[in-house]
């Protein structure tokens, strides 16, 4: 028979309340995708695992099986703290976006090892560096992963590589002058999403801010709605 408790490393997507006194953790895992677990007690004071359980934590888990998709934290270990994320608000809110972002895709019981190592890769990236496209790079690279990348080589419409306009998330890629569509984008945003989508995301992430990477935002962000058919809640923030 086997044995009812497992071991995973797991990223907290987010928590809420149950009782009085426990809550409900939603975890990426790779193994196993999505787990919802109950943490009991993690609301008192004097919980020894409260504060480990926190959303953009890095830790590794004891497991009990439940009936259902509900299961039990037994023992939680830290592995890591991001601590400069958790200390900036820009970064937070940078890393909130790309929890939501994972969320949202996920599911339970079926394994992600791929999504797993990028949302972890992108968490100590941001960790490193308060990069201005890391986000936006891991909404293409998630939409990417999911095999809905927007065309970004060539004209959607036509295959036209020259004069790239505008970005229409509705026909996924970039336009071109005649084809006009969508929200205008500059050339040095065209070239950033190529960049990124074309092996080149380490480099593009040491972009400094610019109206080119905000650029770049608006149209990742923009994609991944589409693709998620709904508004994210944590981008708006980013967008203020």
């Amino acid at each position: 028979m086997s044995s009812p408790y497992y071991r995973a490393h797991g990223i907290v997507l987010r928590t809420y309340k149950l009782g009085e006194a426990d809550r409900i953790i939603v975890l990426l895992t790779a193994e196993r995708g999505m787990v919802r677990a109950v943490a009991k007690g993690v609301r008192k004071t004097r919980s020894k695992f409260g504060s480990r359980l926190e959303p953009t934590s890095h830790v590794a888990l004891q497991i009990h099986r439940g009936r259902g998709e509900l299961h039990l934290i037994t023992q939680v270990d830290s592995v890591d703290h991001f601590r400069a994320i958790r200390e900036d608000l820009d970064r937070l809110t940078k890393a909130v976006s790309m929890l939501e972002a994972v969320d949202h895709v996920a599911l339970p019981d079926q394994p992600a090892p791929q999504l797993y190592r990028m949302l972890l890769g992108a968490l100590r990236a941001l960790e490193d560096h308060d990069s201005a496209l890391v986000t936006a790079g891991f909404f293409l690279k998630l939409l990417a992963l999911e095999g809905t990348a927007p065309q970004v080589a060539g004209c959607v419409l036509c295959g036209e590589a020259d004069e790239l306009v505008a970005f229409s998330e509705v026909d996924g890629g970039f336009v071109c002058r005649e084809h006009r569509r969508g929200f205008p984008v500059s050339p040095a945003a065209v070239s950033l999403v190529q960049r990124v989508l074309g092996g080149q995301l380490g480099a593009a992430l040491n972009e400094p801010a610019s109206p080119a990477t905000a650029e770049v935002h608006l149209l990742a962000t923009r994609a991944l709605e589409h693709f998620l058919e709904r508004r994210m809640k944590s981008t708006t923030v980013l967008e203020s």
